[in-house]
């Protein structure tokens, strides 16, 4: 685990009530968004800037909500799936869309692990495993949401406290997720955590995306670039099997840019592990970059609007998923249906079930340390 100070600006804190303008181009705007089923109130914090670039980021589940942003002809559209009032994300909590992931994100096997001679057992909520913190994961709680200004970049900081004990994982574990949007259409998701016990800790933003607009076809044609040379195969329990394989010579390789759908319905175990029925990515990628923000970790690039998505991040692995478990039920934002292989997720983070792997990066956690970690989403178009 990378242990780094997270500057978040939080001493620049700046109160408002509507819109507020922070620099030239970049403002910020706070809004109601409806409530839960029991009645309480979400708030959604709206960032922009003046290129066309708009964030929006909820206290329920400290949810990445919306991401507009312009084609090459200067239309924008929502190229982010999720909903629009926050029973629909309560009623459809598995997709996990635009979820802030805790404390655990990606697969524990059997949800157990050891950690100091003491064995944790987490709910089991994907088959045989815990998936994402379990069924009460960070997504389902309402956070607690304060807006910020930094020196060219305008966000809000959103706070939860997950008890000693909840969802099995030892420790009180203080977790701040800070979004922020710049002038270069760079969304910018800053991690940070502190523990009062020992624990295990692998968060994450697990944003579904679709660069020619949410709801709008496939993802098949878009051409993906993933600078990462090797993966972690798993088993038939979507486990990682201790291996850190090659990518060369298997449907993973997107060393170089390749469609999705180039090598998506291959003949291959792992595609079959992943999605039986048609084949599907849901793999962790070991990254070249070795947490260098300054280099990208993932590209892709979408033929027909020109939007392209660089994702920079200070994490060792990149899970990619191409919404395999979407089957045209779920009708999100603006009244789309979101179709099987209808987005992509990239989720930064460490690898799966690293506590149970001793090989692997560790994911462990002691009081008076800091989690810390960045994730860089930057927008362009041809």
């Amino acid at each position: 685990m990378t242990i780094r100070s997270l500057h978040t600006g939080l001493g620049l804190v700046l109160m408002m009530s509507s819109v507020t303008a922070i620099a030239a181009g970049l403002t910020h705007q706070k809004s109601p968004f409806g409530a839960l089923a029991d009645g309480t109130p979400i708030e959604k914090y709206t960032l922009s800037n003046s290129h066309g670039m708009q964030v929006s980021v909820i206290t329920y589940g400290a949810v990445l909500q919306s991401v507009i942003v312009p084609d090459k002809n200067g239309k924008r559209d929502d190229v982010l799936l999720g909903f629009d009032d926050p029973q629909s994300y309560q009623k459809n909590a598995d997709p996990h869309f635009g979820a802030t992931i805790g404390r655990y994100g990606n697969r524990i096997a059997d949800g157990t692990f050891e950690l100091n001679d003491t064995r944790y057992k987490i709910p089991l909520n994907a088959g045989p495993n815990a998936m994402h913190g379990g069924p009460k994961g960070f997504d389902t709680h309402v956070w607690k949401a304060v807006p910020i200004k930094q020196k060219d970049s305008v966000g809000v900081t959103l706070s939860y406290t997950s008890p000693d004990g909840e969802m099995g994982f030892p420790g009180a574990l203080d977790t701040q997720v800070t979004y922020s949007l710049n002038e270069r259409n760079e969304l910018q998701i800053q991690f940070h955590a502190t523990t009062s016990k020992p624990t295990v800790v692998n968060l994450t933003n697990h944003g579904y995306y679709n660069l020619a607009g949410a709801g709008n076809g496939t993802i098949l044609d878009q051409v993906a670039t993933l600078h990462a040379s090797h993966y972690t195969p798993v088993s038939a329990k979507l486990i990682p099997t201790g291996e850190i394989a090659p990518v060369a010579g298997t449907p993973m390789d997107f060393l170089k840019p390749t469609a999705f759908g180039t090598h998506i319905k291959d003949d291959h175990p792992q595609l079959r592990f992943a999605e039986p029925a048609q084949g599907g990515f849901d793999f962790n990628y070991v990254l070249d970059t070795h947490g260098d923000v300054s280099k990208p970790a993932a590209e892709i690039s979408d033929p027909q609007s020109g939007r392209r998505l660089q994702l920079f991040t200070t994490q060792p692995a990149l899970q990619l998923y191409t919404s395999n478990s979407l089957d045209g039920t779920i009708t999100g934002k603006a009244g789309k249906v979101y179709q099987h292989w209808g987005a992509f997720a990239l989720e930064a983070e460490h690898y799966p079930d690293s506590p149970n792997q001793p090989a692997f990066p560790s994911t462990r956690l002691n009081p008076g340390q800091v989690y810390s970690q960045t994730t860089v989403l930057k927008f362009t178009h041809d």
